[in-house]
């Protein structure tokens, strides 16, 4: 058979489920709000039910306790990543590592340098530390390893 008959004869490609920027931008705000307002939530029982534990040590474990949670959820409806496990969970958790020196950072500038008012920092702090976050955990935690291109290629040929 001629190759411009094979060419009309294979199957059309499969359509690409990645959500565009814009839906994920929306997605990522979505699972970080809903991950802040449990937080609230859990760290506000847990200080509640005065357990003994300092509260700032309540809130650190509750903190903790939703890491996991929130990676998932971003892993599948923020950036809907195949990238394994053994390579964006230890990512996601440097980025949030590294998104609370930058809002460190940030805080130093807006509160020290422009003598921003409480509200109007926090905005700003919020914003930018959450833009920076989300381009890290795009490109780099949760972005296709070389295995899951490999695979990804492989099976786009296979087809």
């Amino acid at each position: 058979m001629s190759k411009s008959l094979e060419s009309l004869m294979q199957m059309p490609a499969e359509a690409d489920d990645t959500p565009s920027l814009g839906g994920q931008l929306i997605a990522f705000l979505t699972v970080g709000g809903s991950g802040a307002v449990a937080f609230v939530m859990l760290s506000s029982l847990a200080i509640g039910l005065h357990t003994g534990l300092a509260d700032w040590l309540a809130s650190a474990v509750c903190y903790g306790a939703l890491i996991g949670p929130v990676y998932l959820a971003h892993r599948r409806f923020s950036f809907s990543s195949e990238a394994p496990h053994r390579h964006a969970l230890p990512r996601y958790v440097a980025v949030q590592l590294f998104a609370l020196l930058l809002a460190a950072g940030f805080s130093y500038l807006v509160y020290g340098y422009f003598g921003l008012p409480t509200v109007a920092a926090s905005l700003l702090v919020t914003g930018l530390t959450s833009g920076v976050n989300f381009m890290v955990l795009k490109l780099w935690a949760f972005a296709a390893t070389g295995e899951s291109r490999a695979a990804q290629v492989s099976g786009s040929i296979a087809s």
